[in-house]
C-alpha cells in the first residue's frame, strides 16, 4: 500500500545529521557537562558548542540560549518569568490571542488565577493578527505580549517582525511561540525585536523531549527546575546532551537547506490545495499566502473529521485534524472557532503537514484519497442528506 507521512506539524522523523551528532554522546562524549575531570569537560565542551550552534542559526549569541525539555516548557518559563517580573512592578496584564498553542493559553489562565489580567485579541478569519491590535491592546499596566510565530493548526505566520516593534516602541517584552517557524523560515531574534522566543527540535528533524528557550541578553528568568547550576542557574538537572547535540545538527541542517525546502514543500502544498479546493463545500482555513511552507487545512461540511482520519489512515494517508496536543479531544479546535468557523464545520477539519520527503505525486494521491473519503462518509451522513435536500443551509459556498 501507497503510504504518505503528512502530519510533521506534529512530529517529523528524525534526520540522518541529528542521528549522527547524537551517537557519540551516548559512547565517547558520556560525561556530565558540569563535572571538572576530563570526560565532564570533554562533554561541556560539545555543551557549548552546541549552544553557539542553535545560537547562530536564529541571530542569538550562545549565552542567551537555555536548553529545555520542548517547546511547552520554552513558553512556560518565558511567560512566568515576564509575569513575575511585572508583578514587582505592579504590572499584570498580558496580551495574547484566542488560537496560542495550549502551553500558552493554559499559562496565562493559570496566571489569571492569580491576579493576572489577560487580554485575548479576537483573530481575523484569515488567520492573521495586526500590529494595530496589539498596539491598541497595550497598556501602561502591561507586562507581556505573547503572540506565536505560526499557528501550529492553519499554519499562518504573523508579522512578527511589526508586531515586535510596537512592543519595542512600548516597551513591552515581546515572547514569541516559534516551534511551528524555527527550522522552516528565515529568523534572526534581533530583526524581530523578540525578548523570548520559543523552539521544539522535533518539529525540524530534531529529536523529541528537546528545546530551548531565546531570551534576550539582560533578561531575568524565573526557574521552574530547581536544583543544581545547570544552564547559568536558570534550568536544573543534568543536560541531555544527546538530544541537545541532535537538535542542534538538525537546525544547522534545516537552515542551510532552507530555500530549496521552501521551494519544494510549497508546490506540494499549492498542489494539494488546489486539488482539494475542488471538493463541493469545503474550505481553506488561514491565509492562502502568509502561511507556513508545508501547511495545508481545509473543513468540510457535512462530515466528522475523526472519521475522515481513520478511513484515509485506511488509504495509507497519515494527517491530523489539529493539534497532535489535542487529538484525543472531541471538542473542536480552538484555533478554527476563534477564526469564526461553526461548530459543525470544525469539526470536520483536516490538517496535512508537509516535508521535504513529500512529492507532487504524494499530493496527487492525497487529493484522490481525500475526494473518495469525503464522497464516502457524506454519502452515510444524514446531516449531508438534510444540506442537500434544503432542510438545512449550507455554510460553506459550493
Amino acid at each position: 500500500m501507497h503510504t504518505i507521512y503528512a502530519d510533521n506539524a506534529a512530529t517529523t522523523k528524525i534526520s540522518q545529521r541529528a542521528l549522527e551528532a547524537m551517537l557519540p554522546c551516548f559512547t565517547d562524549v558520556y560525561g556530565n557537562p558540569s563535572s571538572l575531570h576530563t570526560p565532564g569537560q570533554k562533554a561541556a565542551e560539545a555543551l557549548w558548542q552546541a549552544r553557539e550552534d542553535v545560537a547562530a542559526c536564529i541571530g542569538a549569541e550562545a549565552r542567551e540560549i537555555t536548553f529545555t525539555s520542548g517547546g511547552s516548557e520554552a513558553d512556560n518559563q518565558a511567560i512566568i518569568s515576564a509575569a513575575r517580573q511585572g508583578e514587582k512592578k505592579g504590572k499584570k496584564h498580558i496580551v495574547s490571542t484566542a488560537f496560542e498553542h495550549h502551553a500558552v493559553l493554559h499559562t496565562l489562565n493559570r496566571l489569571k488565577k492569580e491576579g493576572f489580567e489577560i487580554t485575548l485579541l479576537d483573530v481575523h478569519e484569515n488567520g492573521l493578527i495586526t500590529p494595530g491590535q496589539v498596539a491598541d491592546a497595550i497598556r501602561p499596566d502591561t507586562c507581556l505580549v505573547s503572540v506565536m510565530f505560526a499557528n501550529n493548526e492553519i499554519g499562518t505566520v504573523q508579522p512578527v517582525k511589526e508586531i515586535g516593534a510596537v512592543c519595542r516602541e512600548a516597551k513591552v517584552p515581546f515572547h514569541c511561540d516559534a516551534v511551528q517557524a524555527v527550522g522552516h523560515l528565515p529568523i534572526d531574534v534581533k530583526e524581530l525585536n523578540v525578548d523570548f522566543l520559543c523552539a521544539s527540535a522535533h518539529k525540524f528533524h530534531g529529536p523529541k523531549g528537546v528545546g530551548f528557550l531565546y531570551a534576550k541578553k539582560g533578561t531575568i528568568l524565573t526557574n521552574l527546575i530547581e536544583g543544581g547550576a545547570q544552564e547559568r542557574g536558570k534550568r536544573a538537572g543534568t543536560e541531555n546532551l544527546p538530544a541537545i547535540a541532535g537538535m542542534a545538527a538538525a537546525l544547522k541542517d534545516a537552515v542551510a537547506h532552507m530555500d530549496e525546502n521552501a521551494e519544494k514543500i510549497s508546490a506540494v502544498r499549492d498542489r494539494l490545495i488546489e486539488g482539494i479546493s475542488a471538493v463541493p463545500h469545503c474550505v481553506l482555513n488561514g491565509d492562502r499566502e502568509q502561511r507556513l511552507p508545508g501547511n495545508v487545512n481545509f473543513c468540510f461540511e457535512g462530515i466528522e473529521g475523526e472519521s475522515l482520519l481513520l478511513l484515509l489512515d485506511d488509504k495509507g494517508v497519515y494527517a491530523s485534524s489539529g493539534s497532535a496536543c489535542t487529538s484525543g479531544s472531541l471538542d473542536p479546535s480552538h484555533v478554527l472557532l476563534a477564526i469564526g468557523r461553526p461548530h459543525e464545520i470544525a469539526h470536520g477539519s483536516l490538517r496535512l503537514s508537509l516535508s521535504e520527503e513529500n512529492t507532487l505525486a504524494d499530493a496527487d494521491y492525497i487529493i484522490e484519497a481525500v475526494e473518495e473519503t469525503v464522497s464516502l462518509l457524506r454519502g452515510m451522513s444524514p446531516v449531508w442528506r438534510d444540506l442537500t435536500e434544503g432542510k438545512k443551509p449550507f455554510v460553506t459556498e459550493e
